[in-house]
């Protein structure tokens, strides 16, 4: 089942960065729950796993940022300011390239 989400829901996607969370899709009980989520730095839309998916901190609620998110930044593998993907480089992988026009 795909659920649009409306309001979105800010989180971030271990590996790839901030965005928000614009659908959601539930396969069953045997399954996880895939988040559809648009990368706030690169636009990218991913379908990550729930295990890969984070809330963010949020002051007013209490919570402090995810150890992992904490790891992300720290490893390199996102930007500590932005929360971009620090590898990224803007470039088509080589299954798009051919398909959009340049």
């Amino acid at each position: 089942m795909f659920t649009q989400l409306n309001p979105t829901i800010p989180l971030h996607v271990l590996g790839k960065g901030h965005g928000y969370a614009i659908g959601m899709i539930d396969y069953g009980q045997e399954h996880n729950l895939i988040w559809v989520t648009a990368i706030d730095d690169t636009g990218e839309i991913w379908c990550a796993p729930n295990a890969k998916v984070r809330l963010g901190k949020n002051w007013t609620m209490g919570r402090a940022e995810s150890q992992l998110i904490a790891q992300d930044k720290a490893d390199g593998r996102i930007d500590a300011q932005t929360g971009a993907d620090a590898n990224a480089t803007g470039d088509l992988c080589e299954d798009c390239a051919d398909r959009v026009p340049g």
